[in-house]
């Protein structure tokens, strides 16, 4: 699946376009690289991602087959590290 789709499905960005941006502009990495938006995804990756004010670090834990409930999205990775962060430059 690609990162920016999953980032949709998952709820950690709400909306696909963004997480493309997301991706676009290097605020996103898989196990310590920056990744594209079509970079594929598989179970056990390690995502980081720094938004405007906050970083999120996640496992990868399933890859959704379709849609995904909002109240199951968050089934979908395991959460290592979520704290405020420095505007990313």
């Amino acid at each position: 699946m690609r990162l920016d789709q999953y980032l949709k499905l998952s709820r950690i960005i709400k909306q696909r376009s963004a997480a493309k941006s997301a991706c676009d502009a290097g605020r996103v990495e898989i196990t310590g690289r920056k990744a594209k938006a079509g970079t594929e995804i598989h179970e056990g990756d390690e995502i980081a991602v720094n938004l405007r004010d906050r970083f999120l670090r996640v496992r990868v834990r399933k890859i959704p087959a379709g849609n995904v409930s909002k109240a199951r999205a968050s089934e979908l990775y395991d959460l290592i590290e979520d704290r405020k962060a420095a505007r990313f430059r």
